[in-house]
C-alpha cells in the first residue's frame, strides 16, 4: 500500500493504492544463453562497458499489468494503465 503521490508519476493525491510488484529468484529457469554468458563474464572473456550492468540470469518481471484508479485533490478520478503487476514470470 503506497500513497499515490509517492508513485513518482506527478499525481497530486492523498489516496493510498495497492501497488503489486514482482520479485524473486529465477535461477531454476536459466537457459544455455544464461549459463554461457555467466561463464564468459566469470572468465573475463567479455566485459561490460563502464555504464553497463550485464545480468547472466533471467529476472522476475510483470507479464500482465492492472490499471489503478484513484481520486486526485481536485476530486477527479484518474486511472493509470499498466501500473500494478497482475502476473509475474521469469524473463530473459
Amino acid at each position: 500500500m503506497v500513497k499515490v503521490r509517492d508513485l513518482g508519476l506527478g499525481f497530486n493525491s492523498d489516496e493510498i493504492v495497492l501497488f503489486k510488484y514482482c520479485s524473486g529468484s529465477c535461477h531454476r529457469t536459466r537457459s544455455n544463453y544464461d549459463l554461457t554468458l555467466g561463464s564468459l563474464l566469470r572468465q573475463q572473456l567479455i566485459a561490460p562497458g563502464p555504464q553497463e550492468r550485464v545480468l547472466s540470469h533471467p529476472c522476475c518481471r510483470p507479464t500482465r499489468y492492472e490499471a489503478v484508479s484513484f481520486m486526485d485533490v481536485e476530486n477527479t478520478w484518474q486511472t493509470v494503465e499498466k501500473l500494478s503487476a497482475a502476473e509475474c514470470s521469469c524473463i530473459g
